[in-house]
């Protein structure tokens, strides 16, 4: 009998060289805190505190059924219409809710399953090139997809803009963008995507723009990719920051209407359809505008806070009028230092260098706690920036 506890677990190589999610290490420090019973003032995770609107609650909870059945992949009419209503308003996108536009069980699946109809590991085109520091999700959904990872260095001075001279058109065959810029805040202008969308037709590349911050702003309104290409593209919409729905797992993808049809016949197989009754609150969610503004307000407070409270310490960060993120260059350069030592104040942060290469040297603060936990958070840490005991 051949003797299995001595050899190894065989595994996908690509999990064996991605090791664990970078903001797992996060996680883990700050329960082991929590159970030492350490208050925390948690800008880690991208989590908001705020409550889900009452409606779209009412919403979810009528359209619980007495028996459950399997939900469609394709979702629910009133779902794709309410999103096309929305994207109509919005952006001024007119959509075909039944070519058009698929549901998801949130963007982080959506945005990883997204290269599975399009690459694979025989393909002489395979590449699929994301900005760094960026979402780790492009990368990993890259790889597992057969696909070839082509990280594109983002730098201040360029504004956070992925350099499109920097793309190889010979390797490239999906380009994600994403803007407002999750973990810096960057915002991109008009002119810029509509060079990214020439640029992409002019070389038959995909082009994938994640807009899950779009709506979270405080200026001018930003831009969807789908107001100036429809051709070979798709945006990926979310209600997890929009709507306060994280854990609703609701999103939503839209563009072409052949990459959608590639879409909607692999995701039955996949199984990811979302519960009728988180359709029917999503339906709910992108119905109405008016809870949106009111976070936006709450956001928008958060965000004058820390930058007043940078700006007295002699921090320095990345001016941002969008995300609920804040981009912010660390005293030493060492962010993972810093993290660790603002941690021990019960101030919890994203060190940068966790979203990849070019994420050194930062750390990103999250506005997710209430306006009374950020004010306290704030002083704890001018306390510490000015060498005062806590």
């Amino acid at each position: 009998m051949r003797k299995t506890d001595a050899t190894p677990l065989l595994l996908n190589p690509v999990l064996e060289r991605q090791g664990e999610y970078p903001l797992l290490r996060l996680d883990e420090r700050r329960e082991r805190l929590k159970e030492q019973g350490v208050r925390l003032f948690d800008f880690g995770a991208g989590d908001p505190r705020e409550p889900t609107d009452p409606g779209i609650r009412q919403a979810l909870i009528e359209a619980v059924p007495e028996v459950s059945q399997y939900p469609s992949a394709s979702g629910t009419r009133a779902l794709r219409e309410a999103f096309c209503g929305w994207m109509e308003r919005r952006h001024g996108v007119e959509l075909d809710p039944d070519a058009e536009v698929l549901p998801a069980s949130g963007s982080k699946e959506a945005i990883f399953h997204a290269h599975l109809p399009f690459l694979h590991h025989t393909h002489e085109r395979r590449g699929v090139a994301y900005g760094t520091p960026g979402y780790p999700v492009y990368e990993r959904g890259a790889l597992f997809a057969g696909g070839e990872a082509l990280p594109v260095r983002l730098r201040r001075e360029d504004g956070f803009l992925l350099p499109l001279e920097a793309v190889d058109p010979e390797r490239t065959r999906i380009l994600w963008i994403n803007y407002p810029h999750n973990p810096t805040g960057a915002r991109a202008p008009r002119s810029y995507l509509e060079e990214v969308a020439a640029f992409c037709e002019e070389h038959d590349i995909l082009l994938f723009s994640d807009e899950c911050y779009n709506e979270i702003y405080s200026g001018d309104p930003p831009p969807s990719v789908l107001e100036f290409r429809r051709k070979r593209t798709l945006a990926f919409c979310s209600l997890s920051k929009r709507s306060g729905m994280t854990g609703y797992r609701s999103a939503m993808m839209a563009g072409d209407a052949e990459l959608i049809s590639a879409l909607r016949k692999l995701r039955p197989s996949v199984g990811v359809a979302s519960p009728a009754f988180i359709q029917a609150a999503a339906a709910a969610a992108w119905s109405d505008d008016a809870h949106v503004e009111e976070r936006r307000r709450i956001f928008g407070r958060k965000r004058e806070l820390f930058v007043e409270f940078f700006r007295r310490a002699g921090l320095d960060f990345l001016p941002t009028d969008a995300t609920f993120y804040l981009w912010v260059a660390v005293p030493g350069g060492d962010d993972e230092a810093y993290a660790l030592r603002l941690l021990e104040e019960g101030i919890v942060v994203a060190p940068g260098r966790a979203f990849g290469p070019g994420g050194e040297g930062y750390i990103r603060v999250a506005l997710v706690p209430s306006l009374e936990e950020c004010e306290e958070a704030i002083a704890r840490w001018e306390a510490l920036a000015a060498g005062q005991p806590c």
